[in-house]
């Protein structure tokens, strides 16, 4: 059994694929024994957010916190402050999460927030990334976990996953190849931060140790597509 795991609240608005992807690596029926992560909530701003079945199925506490119940951003912000507290995570994943943190927040879980964005941070920041990719003419495109920081899509890269760009590429297919590429690269992040190897320093961070991840923080096209 795993000593001391890493306790995890993953944040969703949608389907929820990243969350399957993380129960599949780390909410198994053996788990416990060998993993370092346990994922102890799972929270929703949308009542209708279909990953809340897929934590359900798997015995994953959720909570619905709908912000079209609070008048202003800080008071949303406060009640899934309040959730988070009260589940006993210790570290906050933004897995689909489609609302914007206000700065009190983001600063109250400094160094224990991550996202995961569809480009190559620091490139292609906001929305639409896969139709901004391929205008300008990239041949390698892919996906970032990241530390969150108040201004958006930026804080210390922890891992990244580049997948190649083909020629005949539309947003919905190179979108299709990033999200697979997604899918491997969250757990593994995860898998650094609990096993200890992810340190931050300034602006970015230092990966140290070999520890249980055969694989560092880049997955290459080779292995991504």
């Amino acid at each position: 059994m795993v000593a001391q795991r890493l306790k995890v609240a993953v944040l969703i608005s949608g389907r929820g694929s990243n969350l399957q992807a993380l129960i599949d690596a780390f909410a198994g029926p053996e788990s416990a024994k060998t993993t370092p992560v346990e994922i102890v909530r799972v929270i929703s701003n949308r009542p209708d957010a279909g990953g809340l079945k897929r934590a359900a199925a798997a015995g994953i506490a959720t909570a619905v916190i709908d912000h079209k119940g609070f008048a202003e951003r800080a008071d949303f912000d406060a009640a899934v402050d309040r959730e988070l507290r009260a589940s006993g995570a210790a570290l906050v994943v933004l897995a689909g999460f489609m609302r914007l943190f206000t700065e009190g927040f983001v600063a109250a879980w400094r160094d224990r927030l991550i996202n995961v964005h569809p480009a190559l941070l620091p490139s292609f920041r906001g929305l639409d990334t896969h139709r901004r990719a391929l205008k300008r003419g990239v041949k390698v495109h892919g996906c970032t976990v990241h530390f969150v920081r108040h201004e958006t899509d930026t804080g210390p890269i922890i891992a990244q996953a580049a997948v190649p760009v083909l020629p005949n590429d539309t947003p919905d297919t190179l979108g299709a190849r990033v999200l697979a590429a997604e899918h491997k690269l969250f757990p593994l992040a995860l898998r650094l931060i609990a096993e200890g190897r992810v340190a931050v320093d300034g602006d970015r961070t230092i990966i140290t140790g070999s520890g249980g991840a055969a694989r560092g923080p880049l997955i290459s096209p080779a292995e991504g597509d």
